[in-house]
């Protein structure tokens, strides 16, 4: 019963600047302005007519939930699911604006302006970033961010800003935690400057049992920038690597039909008691920023990224004495990139404007060998290619003090060349049957080359009525270039015809509109969206038995997004978001049916309270999330995955270079979970109403933390 949707996340995850656009240069970020300590964007700020907000350091270090994606689960319109038992958020798929299991693939996320999505199925994975090396988080909602930063910003961008030791004095900083199910982290930082040159080095290593059994994981992170800044520009170096070990435990089953419901009668067990996911990273960024003129800035800068990742699969019980292998995947995936741009800045004919364009090559190498076991001859090797060079123009102009135009696009030349050897004759690679021979485990797919040219467009609108008071829209056009799993696991007639590799590209119209409002401790920040998708990518069991990555009949977006923060007085501070989400079938045989995995009523609430200066401080979180149908349930007969609501708690102080915090993430223990997988009844061989494999996540946990600055 295990959901396409999920085989095809498990072979890509486990082996598998003040007005707008201006970038700042020490950090190079493309888009930049758009935060504050309220985490509501000031006025004027982002990409224009776009609906934008931050998160600060402050933010992310008084916050109870410490990893990345719980994080990010308090914006309105994101959501987060944790089909891997959520510690340090290893993992974990960030969700905006509601696509459920191809989220990954469609949530842009970026470093320091430059994309780190990879051409595979497998999000990025955020426990691999050193928490403490960021400097802010900045969240651009639905598919504007495609002019600038290319395809998969469907739902939207998330820009990691990190910390860089320009202009700082030397400083050294040494944490240590512990926590719930042995759970283990130290950090440590250093940063500082002298002259022109700067540097900074963030690293940490943790180390869990994890809530589950067979959910143990490890990591270590580490990320470095050397900088040399002058007047006229800088020359920066960014490296990092990180390393990751993570038992996968699988699924609970729930099936009434024979009474079994492993969530009451064995929450923490593992179905796949002996299954792995491993990978390693390694990355590398070098360019130069120059001043050409007043107003005028040229930045250039390439890098190389590389992931490893094997995983291993047996069909095991925990009462096996002995594991029998059932699949591996060991995949080596190299990006490398090309990024020149240039920045303008100035004022004509009494109006202001700002443009940044420019040209991305990527060219990404994915060798994927598919065997019985790690260390065997490949059944399946896959050689996939896939190159694009795109160039784009963004120009913002202030045609009146109170309004700012933009408007920008983007035309991107893909191309994608895709190779499969399979063989019989490896282990696994056929089935014998005697006397009646032996008959081979697959056919091995049709070799593609193919190019394609896509555009996208964004137009906005900002009118400021007063400096407190401002609308915003715009209207935009995007596109998703389907990725290499998707390509490899594009099965045809069943599994009986060779996989060609090809399915066509997604599109995405948008239209946005919304306010902002401030008046003096109050801010508001309000949107309401429509998009309308053709030929979402999608991986579905179809009614005549067929589990593939198809391309869906068309679908279709829409809700409102509310974030607001108030500030009571200088010690006790507010802030709430509430979204509604809807994403539906527009046509074919599931239309009017919601897409799965996406929750229409999301919100949280929050409090800071300084009780006591910094020497003593509260944070409290109230967070739900509703409730929403189980991957696989395109039909909307199963049960639907149960809303939850959770209260996270974290007292924390800090007295001259020490500090401290006791943190409690689900305070009154709710037991709960957010990723499901449905049997797909009435379609599936053997399915059945009711029945499902649920991922439980912990109930109450707790982290005590300390550490020093020098």
């Amino acid at each position: 019963m295990a959901s396409a949707a999920f085989v095809a996340v498990t072979a890509g995850n486990e082996a598998a600047a003040q007005v707008t656009l201006p970038e700042i240069n020490v950090t190079d970020t493309r888009l930049s302005g758009v935060g504050n300590v309220d985490g509501v964007v000031p006025l004027g700020a982002g990409i224009v007519g776009a609906s934008t907000s931050v998160i600060t350091a402050e933010d992310i270090a008084r916050s109870p939930e410490q990893t990345l994606p719980g994080i990010l689960s308090r914006e309105p319109g994101v959501q987060v699911t944790n089909p891997f038992g959520a510690v340090n958020g290893a993992r974990s798929v960030v969700d905006m604006r509601g696509f459920g299991a191809s989220a990954g693939s469609n949530t842009l996320i970026l470093i320091n302006g430059r994309r780190v999505n990879d051409v595979d199925i497998a999000s990025f994975d955020l426990a691999s970033i050193p928490r403490e090396s960021i400097e802010r988080i900045e969240i651009t909602r639905g598919n504007s961010g495609a002019v600038l930063y290319g395809d998969g910003a469907m739902g939207g961008v998330i820009n990691i800003v990190t910390k860089t030791g320009v202009a700082l004095p030397p400083k050294l900083r040494l944490d240590g935690a512990f926590g719930s199910f042995n759970y283990k982290e130290g950090n440590l930082s250093v940063s500082g400057s002298n002259g022109p040159w700067s540097a900074s080095v963030y690293s940490n290593a943790i180390g869990s049992d994890g809530y589950r059994q067979n959910n143990h994981y490890t990591q270590y992170n580490g990320v470095a920038d050397i900088r040399y800044t002058v007047q006229e520009g800088s020359f920066y170096l960014n490296l990092s690597a990180d390393d990751q070990s993570l038992g996968l435990p699988g699924g609970r089953r729930v099936q009434p039909d024979i009474g079994m419901n492993q969530l009451i009668t064995n929450r923490r067990g593992a179905t796949t008691p002996y299954d792995f996911g491993d990978k390693q990273g390694y990355s590398g960024t070098i360019g130069f920023t120059r001043m050409l003129a007043p107003g005028a800035e040229l930045i250039v800068d390439g890098g190389i990224r590389q992931r490893l990742q094997q995983a291993a699969f047996f069909n095991a019980t925990p009462t096996m004495a002995t594991t029998d292998p059932l699949r591996a995947v060991d995949t080596t995936l190299t990006t490398s990139s090309f990024t020149p741009r240039i920045k303008l800045d100035s004022v004509f004919a009494g109006m202001k404007w700002n443009a940044l364009g420019g040209i991305d090559y990527y060219n990404a190498d994915y060798n994927s060998d598919r065997s019985l076991q790690l260390g065997s001859a490949p059944i399946n090797k896959y050689d996939l290619n896939q190159s694009s060079l795109a160039a784009y123009w963004m120009q913002t102009i202030s045609v009146l003090p109170t309004t700012d135009i933009s408007g920008g696009g983007r035309i991107q030349r893909t191309s994608i060349g895709a190779r499969d050897k399979f063989d019989a004759n490896a282990p696994g690679g056929s089935s014998c049957f005697p006397p009646f021979g032996c008959f081979p485990n697959g056919v091995q797919g049709i070799p593609l080359d193919e190019s394609q040219t896509n555009h996208a467009f964004h137009l906005g609108i900002e009118h400021r009525f007063t400096p407190d008071f401002a609308l915003f829209g715009r209207w935009a056009q995007s596109f998703r270039v389907p990725n290499v799993d998707e390509r490899v696991g594009m099965v045809t007639s069943g599994g009986i015809d060779p996989t060609t590799f090809r399915l066509r590209t997604q599109k995405s119209h948008d239209v946005e509109g919304g306010v902002r409002f401030s008046n003096g401790p109050l801010k508001v920040q309000w949107s309401i969206y429509n998009m309308n998708l053709t030929d979402e990518i999608h991986f579905r069991y179809a009614p005549n038995f067929i589990a593939d990555n198809t391309n869906l009949d068309p679908t279709r977006r829409y809700g409102n997004e509310t974030i607001v923060t108030y500030a009571f007085n200088d010690a006790v501070r507010f802030k709430g978001g509430l979204a509604y989400t809807r994403s539906v079938f527009r046509e074919g045989i599931f239309a009017g049916n919601d897409v799965p995995l996406i929750s229409k009523w999301t919100g949280s609430g929050g409090v800071s309270w300084d009780i006591w200066q910094k020497y003593l401080t509260l944070d409290t979180v109230v967070r739900y999330v509703g409730d929403r149908r189980m991957d696989n349930d395109q039909r909307n007969l199963q049960p639907l995955i149960p809303a939850a609501t959770t209260v996270d708690m974290r007292l924390g102080g800090q007295y001259e270079q020490f500090f401290w915090s006791v943190a409690v993430v689900n305070l009154f223990n709710k037991q709960y979970f957010d990723y499901a997988i449905a049997s797909p009844f009435p379609d599936g061989p053997g399915s059945s109403l009711g029945t499902y494999n649920a991922y439980p996540l912990p109930g109450r946990t707790f982290m005590v933390k300390a550490g020093m600055t020098w």
